[in-house]
This record gives structure tokens, C-alpha cells and sequence, in this order.
């Protein structure tokens, strides 16, 4: 029987040009939220992240700082790339970058098998180019200029004046692919989400693809077509192959890099920002669809992160560097507010202020309380030693219900990338023992012997709920919740947190009684406001 196939999930690879935001921040942790989460159900991942390096912004800021491209890259790689990831806990398997060799190679290789389909020919380019968008537009696509570029014809993105290029160029047969992208769409209504995105781009084929120009022979700073050497590959139709040149396409058969392009391909999840959703949804599935390949199984776009009602930009000022706000608040803070705030796929906006009052009252009054609570009350009532439990009642069997149903709304929450919905789920199980806390008043039966029984009882549910919230939770905050599983004793006697699993968290009595739990630093601290 042929292994199952690996779940396979990209984000875009980001832009070089300046240092990362939070809005690039936040599509990398939606990104290793959900590859941890198929992990915890103990499937086979590939998560993959990295950069894009060529084209003309590139060309045009090194030769402004007086280094040559590659110097710009690597310096701002190795400087402000490289380092989020870290601030962030991605666990990325691999990060791509479109200078290195193996990608340059396969690029060369990919487009030499579409022109050998016939899907590229040679033809003059005369069109408006956007340097910031690196896209070449459609007359609709531009919107007339205000104040000082009245007159001119501007980017909708960028609000700055377009260039006219008269360039002669490779295109590929893009015309060639509209109904086969219109088939593959009503066949898979999933493979473009959500569905707002999906209505978009069937909308956007249905007006009619024209072809468009693969190369170009105006920019040194690219990948060489292998057929023509005064040309270098787009750089979109450079970049958008490392989904495929990183997991080994193109390699030798029968090496490690084959086999895992077979193991893993086609991606389960292509994640973008829905500004480059035209690039994923419609160019990139019609050059697989050319070179013979399957097209991704869902693009998701989701939507932009705004601050004081712009879209996060550094062009605009408005863009937040993720240690702003690590720094004060801590990386899983960070991963739970964004995915818990904004509902994946929609527009969120951004406040210190929203961000401030969801930590204290979710994670420091609500976890982070449950948490402190429950340790230290086995560590002063039980010596530190988790009790055995007999004659569960009513109460506990209601949190035991509930359980269960929030394993089975988180696991089809995350796996739809509907994390809001997903982390919702635990935190009303949380709620549910903190109220389950304050009815039972564990305090007050430390104060009777006669109710030594049932105070065991409250002690081991609280613990045991705390086991399975770490587990549900390891994926979004992989840092506190690993501490949360040591002072529960959990790693001694049930193994690493990352060896749990998402099938069996429901199942009621994990913990062995004798479990020695201890009161370690709160895992949320609070934060006042001033900071």
C-alpha cells in the first residue's frame, strides 16, 4: 500500500524589498497553526515559507545602495527575514529562497517543458507595468491619478503612476487555459476559498484571459530563459515555481528530493493575501495545467490587516514590525490574537488596545488564572501529588461532554483554516472549568476532612481539563503550553506534548493519579496597559 500522501502547506513567498510587518507575520503563523495542528492528529507535513528576490524593485534598491543585487538579498535575509521566523515559533520545514541554484535550475527546467507543450511564443510587449506590484496591468485594471499625478493613470495599490513598457518578450498562452480553469473550478468549488475569493476569480476568467508576457528583456536581475539568453523569466513566473522547485521538482528520479515532490505534491493549501489572489487562482494552476502537472487543491486568500483603516504598508507608514508587539506581549500572545480575533479570510483590524484587553481578559484572567490555580492547589492541598479520583458526578461528567464536543468543533475548525471558530471552542471549555472552579470551591472542602473524596475529585478534573487544554492549544501556543504540560508532570508520564494527539484528547483520565504537578511561573503574565 502506497504511503498516504503528506499534507502539504505554502505561504507566499514574501517580497524582499523591506523588512517584514505583522501582515506578513500573521500569514505565516495561520500557516504554522494549521501544519501543527495536522501534526498533532499524527499526519505527515510539509510546511514551507521563504522569500522572493528577483525583479526590478530589487535591481532598482541595490543599485541605489551601491551593492549589487545579491549583496541587497542576502543582507536583508539574513537581517530581517531569517529573524522573524524565530519571533514568530514557525516551525517551517524549509525556506526558499528564488536566488538559490536547485530553484533557478528547476524554473529553467519548468518552462522549458511548457514551451517544448507549446504554451510560449515569442511577440512584442507595449502595456502599462507596475514596478511596485512587479505586474504587468490591463487598462481596467489602472484608475486615474489625483493631486500631483492627475492626469496619469495609477496603480489602485500603490496610488503611484504606472510605467509603459515596449519590450520584446516570451508569452505564455494564458487565452489557452480559460475553459479548463472554468472546468477545474465548477468541478472543485473548494479549490479557491473563501467564497467570496472563489465568485472573484470565476469572474475574472469568464471576461476573457488574454496571454500574457513571461519574461522579460528590460531587467537583468532574474533567472535566464534557457532558450534566450537577453531574457529573464518574470519575476511572478519565477517566484510562484518555488511551491514546486522546493519540494523537489524537476530533481533526478529515484532521489530524496523525487520522491518527496511525489509524496507531497499537489499542495493541500497555497495561503496568500488576497492582493495576489488573481497570480495563485489563475496564472499559477494554468502553467501547472501547461507543464502537465495538478493544479493546488485549494487556494485560500485571506484578507488585510488594517491600521487605522489602511491596509498594513510600509509604503504607508502603517507597517508594525512583529517584535513591537512580541516584545511586550510574547509570541504566543501574538499567534492567538490575530487567528482568534479576526476571522481568517476577512479584513481584521489591528489596536493595541484590542490586543491589550483580549490578553488580560482571555489569557491572563482566563487560562493563564485556571492554570496557576489548579497547580497550586494540588501543590498545597495534595502535596503536590495528583490525587486518585472515584465517583465522578454530574458536574465532571458535563465537562466531560463538553470536551468531547470541543475536540470535534476545534479539529473541523482548524482543519477548514476557521480558526477563530477552532480557538473559540477551547476557550468556552476553559470558561466552562473555571466556572466548574468557582461552583465547587475546592478551598472550601480543603477546610473538612469528611470532604477529602471529593476534593480529590475537583483536583484531578481540574488537571486532568488542563491536560487536554494544553494539548488543543499546543498548536497556536506551542511555548505555553509546553510549560503547562511540565508543571502538570504530563511530559514525565504521558510523553512530549507534540506526541499527543488530536483523536485521543477526549478520553478522560490520562493523568495518572501520583502525577507529581508543580506551581511553575504564570503563563501569562499581566501586562499594564502603559507597557
Amino acid at each position: 500500500m502506497a504511503d498516504p500522501k503528506a499534507f502539504y502547506l505554502t505561504t507566499p513567498i514574501y517580497y524582499v524589498n523591506d523588512a517584514p510587518h505583522i501582515g506578513h507575520a500573521y500569514t505565516t503563523t495561520a500557516g504554522d497553526v494549521a501544519t501543527r495542528w495536522h501534526r498533532q492528529r499524527g499526519e505527515e507535513v510539509w510546511f514551507l515559507t521563504g522569500v522572493d528576490e528577483h525583479g526590478t524593485k530589487v535591481q532598482r534598491a541595490a543599485d541605489a545602495g551601491g551593492v549589487t543585487p545579491q549583496e541587497w538579498v542576502d543582507r536583508l535575509v539574513a537581517d530581517a527575514w531569517l529573524p522573524v521566523l524565530g519571533t514568530v515559533d514557525a516551525a517551517n520545514d524549509d525556506f526558499i529562497r528564488t536566488t538559490e541554484p536547485r530553484h533557478k535550475e528547476r524554473v529553467q527546467k519548468f518552462w522549458e517543458t511548457v514551451r517544448d507543450n507549446d504554451f510560449v511564443y515569442s511577440a512584442l510587449y507595449e502595456g502599462p507595468y507596475c514596478v511596485g506590484c512587479e505586474e504587468f496591468k490591463l487598462a481596467g485594471d489602472l484608475l486615474p491619478g489625483e493631486g500631483e499625478f492627475e492626469g496619469q493613470q495609477v496603480c489602485p495599490v500603490h496610488g503611484r503612476p504606472v510605467e509603459q513598457l515596449q519590450e520584446e518578450n516570451w508569452f505564455f498562452r494564458l487565452s489557452a487555459f480559460q475553459d479548463r480553469l472554468l472546468a477545474h473550478y465548477e468541478a472543485h468549488p473548494e479549490a479557491i476559498q473563501p467564497r467570496s475569493a472563489h465568485n472573484e476569480v470565476l469572474s475574472f476568467i469568464r471576461q476573457g484571459l488574454v496571454d500574457i508576457s513571461m519574461s522579460r528583456s528590460s531587467v537583468s536581475w532574474g533567472i535566464p530563459l534557457p532558450w534566450d539568453g537577453d531574457q529573464v523569466v518574470y519575476v511572478w513566473f519565477d517566484a510562484l515555481l518555488n511551491y514546486a522547485t522546493a519540494v523537489g521538482y524537476g530533481a533526478e528520479p529515484g532521489t530524496p528530493d523525487a520522491d518527496r515532490f511525489d509524496r507531497v505534491w499537489p499542495p493541500d493549501v497555497n495561503l496568500v493575501g488576497k492582493d495576489i489572489l488573481r497570480f495563485h487562482a489563475v496564472y499559477w494552476p494554468a502553467m501547472l495545467m501547461a507543464a502537465g502537472l495538478e493544479p493546488p487543491r485549494t487556494v485560500f486568500a485571506h484578507g488585510w490587516l488594517l491600521v487605522g483603516g489602511e491596509k498594513m504598508s510600509k509604503s504607508k507608514l502603517t507597517g508594525i514590525a512583529p517584535s513591537q508587539i512580541i516584545d511586550t506581549f510574547g509570541s504566543d500572545a501574538f499567534r492567538y490574537y490575530f487567528l482568534r480575533a479576526i476571522q481568517f479570510g476577512q479584513d481584521g483590524s489591528f489596536s493595541w488596545e484590542d490586543m491589550h484587553a483580549r490578553y488580560t481578559a482571555e489569557l491572563a484572567n482566563g487560562l493563564g488564572n485556571l492554570a496557576s490555580r489548579g497547580t497550586a492547589m494540588v501543590a498545597r492541598y495534595r502535596d503536590g501529588v495528583l490525587p486518585a479520583a472515584h465517583d465522578f458526578a454530574a458536574p465532571e461528567q458535563a465537562l466531560m461532554d463538553a470536551l468531547s464536543a470541543a475536540v470535534v468543533t476545534a479539529d473541523r475548525a482548524f482543519l477548514d483554516l476557521d480558526f477563530s471558530t477552532g480557538i473559540a471552542a477551547v476557550k468556552d471549555f476553559v470558561d466552562r472549568v473555571n466556572g466548574y472552579v468557582t461552583e465547587q470551591e475546592p478551598w472550601v472542602l480543603a477546610k473538612d476532612e469528611a470532604h477529602a473524596a471529593r476534593l480529590d475529585v475537583v483536583l484531578y478534573t481540574i488537571c486532568e481539563s488542563l491536560r487536554a487544554i494544553a494539548v488543543l492549544y499546543n498548536p497556536l501556543m506551542p511555548k505555553a503550553m509546553s510549560s503547562l504540560w511540565q508543571q502538570l508532570g504530563a511530559q514525565a508520564q504521558l510523553g512530549p506534548i507534540a506526541d499527543q494527539r488530536i483523536a485521543d484528547v477526549g478520553r478522560w483520565g490520562q493523568l495518572p493519579p501520583g502525577t507529581a504537578v508543580t506551581k511553575g511561573e504564570g503563563l501569562f503574565p499581566r501586562i499594564d496597559e502603559g507597557e
